[in-house]
């Protein structure tokens, strides 16, 4: 399964959002309407599902999908 793949099925369950909506140019707060719990909800949920840990400073450079997907890619999944 693609790392996007991946995301996009955290962030539908994490945001209750229509998976249509979630695109990798989709902004987590601005365009599905994530607050900042909800931000720190998703980075958890993205950490648990990759098997991987997140710092503070790299989770707020995370503003759209593709930055998710780009950034877990970078780790080597």
């Amino acid at each position: 399964m693609a790392v996007f793949d991946q995301v996009k099925e955290v962030v539908v369950e994490q945001l209750s959002v229509d998976p249509e909506a979630v695109k990798l140019e989709s902004k987590i707060i601005e365009d599905l309407g994530a607050d900042s719990l909800d931000v720190v909800e998703l980075v958890m949920a993205l950490e648990e599902k990759f098997e991987v840990e997140i710092p503070d400073t790299e989770a707020e450079k995370l503003i759209s999908i593709s930055d998710v997907v780009n950034y877990i890619e970078k780790l080597g999944k």
